[in-house]
Order: C-alpha cells, then sequence, then structure tokens
C-alpha cells in the first residue's frame, strides 16, 4: 500500500506540470480555496498542496482544474502522511454558485501514529573501539516512544546520527538498515535503525590543489594535522578556519578518501580558491563613538615575487583619523608571521587632541584556541589641550612629546562552543609590556591589561555574559612622561556604556587626561526571540583613575537589540549614565564596497 501511494505521488508530481502544457489552453477563472483542517496541517496543504499551489493562475483550464479536484483527497493523505495522520478522511466539494468557484476542502486527519518501539544499533569496529561513542548515538537519539511519528524527524535523526560516527574515527560509516514499519490501524510506528561503522581511519600526508599564484608551502607550514592522528571532521574545519585566516585564500575544501580498504593514514586534500595578487576596497560607515566615517585598503599579497603581503589603510572618522602601512612575510615553518608596520592615528575627544606615531616589528601566530604576538614597537606621542588652557601641575601625565621603544607579548585564549556566535566558554586576553629609560625611552614603566568574556548558555537559546577588564601603567615617578595611546580612559560602547567615548578619565575643566588605571565590568542578558534576533538588558560599572585611593566608580545600565549577521553578531544599545544622567546610544555600521 506505501508503495502504490509513494508511486500514485511521483507520478502527479511529474503529470501534472505535463498536463497543464498539453491541454487546450482555455481560460478556466481564478478560483477560492478553503482549507479546514486542524493546525499545523491547514498550513501544510495551503502551502503544498496542487488546488492551494495554483489557485492565483489565470492560464487553467476546466479540464486542469477538475484534474486537481478529484485528486486532491489522494494528495491530502500523502501529505499528512509526513505529519503521521495515516487513517484521514477527506472531502472535497466545488461551490459555483458565486462569481469565483469556491473549492472547500475539510480534513479529518484522525488519530497521529506515535512511535511505540525504537530499536537503535551499531555494527563493526565502534562497538569495541569506541563504546562511548556508540553510547551517545544510542543515548542521544531523538525519537522517543510516544513521540509523534513525523517522515521529516525520521529523516533527520538517521543522518544525525550517521554524522556522529562519520565526524569522528569513522569516515565510511554507513545506514546498514533503517525502517519505520507503520501500523496505520493501531496507530503505532516502529523504528528500526542499524548503523555500519566500518574502520576507524587515521590521517596521512597533506596534497594541495589549485595553488598557483601563492606556493602550497603556505598551507603546510599552518597544517595543525598531525600524520596518523585520529580522524575528525572537527580538525579539518580547524584546518580550513586556518587557512582562510591568511590574505592568501578565500575558501579551502578539505576531505579525505573514505575508502574503507585503505582507512590507515589516509590522504587528506586541500582544494584552495586564491584571492588576486592585488586587492583595493573602500567603506563607509557610522560610529556613535568616532562618527562618520570613509577608508580606502590597497593590499598587494605576492611583493618580491615571495608572497609578502603588502597591505595599507586609510580611515577618516569626525573625530579620529589612522593610517596604517604593513608588510609580512608569509607564515614559516612553525606558523608564525613576521611583520613590520608603521601607523599613525589621531584623535580629538574629550578635550585631549592626541597624535600617536607608531613603529614596530611583530613575531605573532592565530589559531582557533589561542592567538600569541611578540612585539618591538616605538611609540612617539604628542598631547595637546584644544583649547590652549593651562594644565594643571597635578595631573599625571603632562602634554608634549613622548616617546618610548616597548617589548611586549600579547595572547588571546579562546575556549568557546562557537567562534562566531559564543553561547558557553570564555575567552581571555591579556597584555604585558615594558620600556627602559634611555633606550629610546623616556621613563622606565611596565604596563599590564587583562579582558576576559565569559559565556553562560541559558535554556535554549538565551545567554549571560559576565566581562571583567583591567590595565594598569606602573613607573617610579609621579608625573609619568609615558605616550598617552599606552594610558587609560573609559566610557563607550566597549567599556562602559551610557557615558560618550573616552569621557571618564582624570577630567579637570572639561578635559579628559588619560590615566595610569584602568577597571570596568559588565553582565549582559540576552533574551533571543527568533533564532536570528534578539534583545538585552546589561549594567556596566568601572573607572580610569591615576590614585587608585580617590577612585570614583562609574555606572550605567541599559537595554539593547542583537541581530547574528551573516557577517558576525551586531548590537545596538542605549544606556544611562546614572553619574551623569544621561542617555546615551552605542552601535556602529560599516559597508564595505
Amino acid at each position: 500500500m506505501r508503495i502504490s501511494k509513494h508511486l500514485s505521488s511521483r507520478f502527479l508530481q511529474l503529470f501534472l506540470p505535463l498536463l497543464f502544457i498539453c491541454l487546450p489552453a482555455q481560460a478556466y477563472a481564478a478560483y477560492e480555496v478553503r482549507i479546514t483542517a486542524p493546525e499545523p496541517l491547514d498550513e501544510l496543504l495551503t502551502q503544498f498542496l496542487d488546488l492551494s499551489r495554483y489557485k492565483d493562475r489565470s492560464d487553467l483550464n476546466e479540464d486542469q482544474f477538475n484534474f486537481m479536484v478529484a485528486t486532491a483527497e489522494e494528495e491530502v493523505a500523502e501529505l499528512i502522511a509526513t505529519e503521521g495522520y495515516f487513517s484521514s478522511v477527506t472531502t472535497v466539494n466545488v461551490d459555483r454558485g458565486s462569481n469565483k468557484p469556491i473549492v472547500n476542502i475539510h480534513v479529518d486527519p484522525g488519530p497521529r501514529t506515535r512511535i511505540t518501539k525504537v530499536d537503535v544499533g551499531v555494527q563493526g569496529p565502534a562497538s569495541q573501539r569506541s563504546p562511548q561513542q556508540v553510547e551517545q548515538l544510542i543515548s542521544e537519539w531523538p525519537l522517543v516512544r510516544g513521540e509523534a511519528f513525523r517522515q521529516a524527524d525520521w529523516d533527520a535523526a538517521k543522518e544525525r546520527s550517521l554524522q556522529l560516527l562519520r565526524n569522528h574515527l569513522y569516515a565510511a560509516a554507513e545506514i546498514r538498515h533503517a525502517e519505520a514499519r507503520i501500523h496505520a490501524d493501531r496507530e503505532e510506528a516502529e523504528l528500526t535503525a542499524e548503523f555500519a561503522s566500518g574502520p576507524a581511519f587515521t590521517l596521512g600526508p597533506l596534497h594541495v590543489k589549485g595553488a598557483r599564484r601563492y606556493p602550497e608551502s603556505i598551507v603546510h607550514n599552518i597544517n595543525p594535522l598531525e600524520p596518523g592522528e585520529p580522524y575528525d571532521a572537527g580538525r579539518l574545519l580547524a584546518l580550513q578556519r586556518q587557512i582562510q585566516r591568511t590574505p592568501y585564500y578565500s575558501n579551502a575544501v578539505i576531505d579525505i578518501a573514505r575508502d574503507p580498504e585503505n582507512a590507515e593514514g589516509t590522504p587528506v586534500t586541500v582544494s584552495v580558491s586564491e584571492f588576486p595578487t592585488q586587492r583595493i576596497s573602500a567603506g563607509v560607515g557610522y560610529s556613535t563613538d568616532t562618527g562618520a566615517s570613509v577608508e580606502g585598503r590597497y593590499s598587494h599579497n605576492d611583493v618580491f615575487g615571495k608572497a609578502w603581503v603588502f597591505d595599507s589603510r586609510i580611515k577618516i572618522e569626525q573625530e579620529r583619523q589612522l593610517g596604517n602601512l604593513n608588510l609580512a612575510m608569509p607564515p614559516d615553518r612553525t606558523g608564525f608571521v613576521n611583520a613590520a608596520d608603521f601607523a599613525y592615528e589621531r584623535t580629538t575627544l574629550e578635550g585631549i587632541d592626541l597624535r600617536s606615531l607608531r613603529y614596530g616589528l611583530w613575531r605573532s601566530r592565530t589559531s582557533d584556541t589561542l592567538d600569541l604576538a611578540f612585539k618591538l614597537q616605538y611609540y612617539s606621542d604628542k598631547l595637546e589641550r584644544l583649547n590652549g588652557a593651562d594644565i594643571p601641575d597635578d595631573i599625571i601625565v603632562q602634554p608634549g612629546d613622548h616617546r618610548a621603544l616597548v617589548t611586549s607579548v600579547e595572547w588571546t585564549s579562546r575556549q568557546v562552543d562557537d567562534l562566531v556566535f559564543p553561547r558557553s566558554g570564555y575567552i581571555i586576553s591579556n597584555y604585558l609590556g615594558v620600556a627602559l629609560k634611555g633606550l629610546l625611552t623616556d621613563e622606565t614603566f611596565f604596563r599590564a591589561a587583562s579582558q576576559v568574556r565569559k559565556f553562560f548558555p541559558v535554556r535554549e537559546r538565551d545567554l549571560l555574559i559576565l566581562g571583567a577588564s583591567v590595565g594598569a601603567v606602573f613607573t617610579k615617578d609621579g608625573n609619568i612622561s609615558v605616550p598617552a595611546s599606552l594610558l587609560f580612559r573609559a566610557g563607550g560602547t566597549d567599556t562602559i556604556r551610557g557615558y560618550d567615548y573616552l569621557s571618564i578619565g582624570n577630567e579637570i575643566n572639561g578635559t579628559v587626561y588619560p590615566t595610569r588605571y584602568m577597571a570596568t565590568g559588565t553582565i549582559e542578558y540576552q533574551y533571543w526571540f527568533l533564532p536570528q534576533w534578539g534583545a538585552a538588558v546589561f549594567y556596566d560599572v568601572g573607572t580610569a583613575t591615576d590614585n587608585w585611593a580617590d577612585k570614583e566608580f562609574f555606572h550605567g545600565v541599559g537595554l539593547g537589540a542583537r541581530w547574528r549577521s551573516p557577517v558576525g553578531p551586531i548590537r545596538a544599545d542605549l544606556g544611562y549614565g546614572i553619574q551623569r544622567g544621561e542617555v546615551r546610544p552605542h552601535f556602529s555600521l560599516g559597508i564595505l564596497f
């Protein structure tokens, strides 16, 4: 019976379009369809039933219309069977008493078939070698006794369980036998699924395809895979992300030969798509911190014909202007990139005109879980008060020119469930730097900074985020000759919302000077009413001060909107600064061309 219904449905799907083409083309007036069925079957039928799909067509003839009416009962039975209803009764009648024919379809779906038996098993080496993996597959089988049977859920359960095997060790796993035995008279469904794991796979040598502009050694040098390690799909994805972090490749497809006869040391094939040697881009944007902006960027990925990367960028905002030149070598055999850069930045905020010039040498490496950089940077800063008024003697950082040669190490550790939209885990970033007086440095100092974000999943979609940031500059003297760009101010989107950008610091006569200490904290709850859209409430607190004993904490509260966009999370917030009694919006948006 099930086979004949399936063939009948396939016949209708193939034959009906031909019928529309071949029958005489005498026009038939549009008609209405009124479906009476329980939710959500009414939506299913409205979307997929042929009478409903073609009701606004003006090129139907009467024979075509009558054919759809005659076959509607069988088509309804096929559609609602996918939702577990196998004993439905459908009546169809056509009311021609008005200007437009009305097709009335009444559906009594009958009792819903429910799952009464589930038998899931795994055959092959996995049962002995990976009992925990097999146990996970069985224990996490999503369809349980008493649950309504749906064809889509049955198909998804088989595919999900198969992927649990294929994603780790057993790349050639397959479904040996799967059957959903339906007893329509008893409204019962008995499910049987048996998987064959096949042999456990290990990884072999790496083969690169598609490399034309840039040497294959780039892929080999950043490859985290080790020959002989157990096959894991997550590890292949890690290599893919590592490749796409470089400026050379727009995409990478990575797979193995899933041959059970050659499971040990199976080759890993990487097919890359390369970026052009030269690229130019431009963009416009707006941020509540620094205003409207325009930017331009030019890069060359094969300087000297040796895959050295030259990157230049200029960005002009209302209250900040910056430019950057960078020349980087390709990754070496340890995955590190050696680079030299030149940067200039000017900000005119909160009564301060700060111009910072920086030269540097970097050695850095990035991965999913750890970013590490060693830097030697020379800073030359010029700090001025915008209105030209006299400077009080009691501020820590004095206006004027300051310079420093800073040796630093920076690292970021990530342990999260998702790199783009994390819901659990943590991210910690740290900075340690030192400069010695006399070595192109005005004054000896030590600088340290740290930032942490902890993510807690709540219910199915919601999220709780706790965060904290601290920073300090230590010197021997009270008045310090440290470049101001290495000191601290707070306020704005990324520190304390409800306050203007960099408006919290050593404020004297309306001017906010950078300070030697900063500490901020945040707690935010996100309520996701749709998979891509959410709302948030938050509380921020913190300070930036020269004297910890005389600190003043600033508090901000507010709410915002969240969007999981295709390019990453976007947020828009409205914060209230309690100490100053002001409301401030916080968001940024940019468009690249």
